[in-house]
């Protein structure tokens, strides 16, 4: 069966990484969340004290990115793959809503983004990936097969945030929440570097009204017909 390499971007707190996870396991494919690596390179600013509210030394954090590595390591107990960094387990660490307020600034220093950039290439050289982020169809897979950009209404977004956050056990309001969504819209939306846009040849998903179930099924179908029309191009070929 020939495979293909399907892009989800779309706005923070859409349900991209879950959608993601479990479509990569119904078919089989890798899944990669790139946004764990921008979390993943924040929290490394932030533990040597390159960012932190009303300063950001990106030029510091620049100057370290080589001795930043960024894994992936399947847990079978929880059924997907936790973020390392430098060779520590850091998927609670990078879900916090402070990594949460830090990682779009981030995120618009181009020497991280170019850097992230060939790290996502590489795991999607062989097709048969899922990867979600911001930037994934317009710029790390601009050829990929399927495209899907994910969005809801920021109040949406920030409801589904915080109860999670809330259900996690971490000690949050819901305006800091909804602030923290709307700020980082804006940083996504304007920054000079791989700004989020969905491109043109994106299938829009608005899952405001959607449950998790429906939004799975929604992009499910989509997986599915464009790899049933990718195997037919394979099968018209000429040998």
């Amino acid at each position: 069966m020939t495979k293909i390499t399907i892009a989800i971007d779309g706005f923070s707190s859409t349900g991209k990484s879950t959608v993601a996870k479990r479509l990569a396991k119904a078919l089989g494919y890798v899944y990669v969340d790139s946004g764990a690596m921008y979390r993943a390179v924040t929290l490394f600013a932030m533990q040597n004290g390159f960012i932190e509210t009303d300063c950001f030394d990106s030029d510091g954090l620049i100057s370290q990115l080589e001795n930043i590595e960024i894994s992936f390591k399947f847990n079978e107990t929880l059924g997907f793959a936790e973020v390392y960094l430098n060779g520590e387990n850091v998927e609670s660490n990078i879900r916090t809503l402070e990594v949460s307020q830090f990682v779009s600034l981030v995120s618009t220093v181009s020497e991280v983004r170019e850097q992230l950039v060939k790290q996502q290439q590489g795991f999607g050289k062989d097709k048969g990936v899922v990867m979600d982020g911001r930037d994934i169809g317009t710029v790390v897979f601009p050829d990929a097969e399927l495209k899907v950009f994910m969005t809801a209404s920021a109040k949406k977004r920030a409801q589904r945030r915080y109860e999670e956050l809330v259900e996690r056990g971490d000690d949050v309001c819901y305006d800091d929440v909804l602030q923290n969504v709307q700020t980082r819209d804006r940083i996504d939306s304007t920054r000079d570097d791989s700004p989020l846009v969905m491109a043109e040849d994106a299938m829009k998903v608005d899952n405001s009204n959607m449950s998790l179930e429906e939004q799975f099924q929604v992009v499910l179908e989509l997986s599915e017909e464009k790899i049933k029309l990718n195997q037919k191009k394979s099968d018209t070929r000429p040998l």
